[in-house]
């Protein structure tokens, strides 16, 4: 008797334990569906700690948070690589050698392209914006006439012509926390590589296939930007990027409601939240016409 009544006390803990659990999944649950999308004042509730929403047009900030303090930029950096590798206008058929100086030794992050392949630089160009390839990144420094040394000198020249005071370079790939900038500056440049076609057309390719020189096998890369891949976002240009110091990177210009709005989002914690925070100012600016409206944008009528 005593063991059927430990078994039926067992059970019936086992129960509630169960419905307790239930009740505190659907308790947080609802309070995680009412977090408000808006602070106080009426601006995006988002998680990153540094934010730059500008229309490219204007020039005009629409919303920012810590818009003038400086942080590693981790892979937001290959934009800048693309751009130096457009302006010398080196031609973009021409075979370059993957070889152990491109072995990342920062972070010991991997990379599928071969030591000793060749691939075109549009192609190295392509891996480097759309899938954040390392090694993609470091061979186009290294072949810039003058070396690495000279291709970073020509990324902080380009920063200083487009007047990035908070921003400086010491690689091609952003593997090094002291590839620098700040929400600020990061808006004039995504405004500036959107005016780049290759840019714009590299970075929004949801995925790609890249046949092994002297080989049949082939590799297949995505877009490091789940929104260029599954998403009704409508952008032009997109660049992720993250290494431990950097946290979660995001810049991307889309069309909002209509038109060109560039978006920056800098050290974002955890895995969805610069997607989240994305999202959030999205709708925000979908429910507020009267901020693209202000920003001499739209016109009534």
């Amino acid at each position: 008797m005593n063991r059927l009544l430990a078994i039926v006390f067992v059970a019936v803990l086992s129960v509630s334990a169960s419905a307790a659990g239930k009740a505190a999944h659907k308790t947080h649950a609802t309070h995680s569906a009412g977090i408000a999308e808006l602070t106080a004042d009426g601006n995006p509730r988002v998680q990153s700690s540094g934010v730059m929403v500008l229309d490219p047009t204007t020039g005009q900030t629409l919303f920012a948070k810590n818009a003038d303090q400086q942080a590693p930029i981790a892979s937001i950096t290959k934009l800048m690589t693309a751009m130096v590798v457009l302006d010398a206008k080196l031609p973009l058929d021409e075979a370059i050698e993957i070889t152990r100086d491109d072995i990342d030794l920062i972070k010991n992050t991997k990379s599928r392209l071969p030591i000793g392949s060749h691939f075109r630089r549009d192609d190295l160009l392509r891996l480097a914006l759309m899938a954040s390839d390392n090694r993609a990144a470091s061979a186009l420094g290294r072949n810039y006439p003058g070396g690495l040394p000279a291709f970073v000198a020509a990324m902080n020249a380009k920063a200083m012509s487009l007047g990035l005071t908070q921003t400086h370079y010491v690689d091609s790939s952003g593997l090094s926390p002291e590839n620098v900038s700040s929400p600020a500056d990061l808006g004039k440049l995504v405004a500036t590589a959107s005016g780049y076609d290759l840019i714009r057309d590299f970075t929004t390719t949801s995925a790609v296939s890249v046949q092994l020189p002297d080989s049949k096998r082939k590799l297949s890369f995505v877009n490091t930007n789940v929104l260029v891949r599954h998403s009704d976002w409508k952008i032009g240009l997109s660049k992720t990027g993250y290494i431990n110091e950097a946290g979660k990177c995001l810049v991307m210009q889309a069309m909002i409601a209509n038109q060109p709005i560039v978006i920056v989002l800098l050290d974002s914690w955890g895995r969805l939240t610069r997607i989240g925070d994305a999202n959030r100012i999205r709708r925000w600016l979908e429910k507020n016409p009267a901020k693209l409206l202000a920003s001499g944008q739209l016109h009534p009528g």
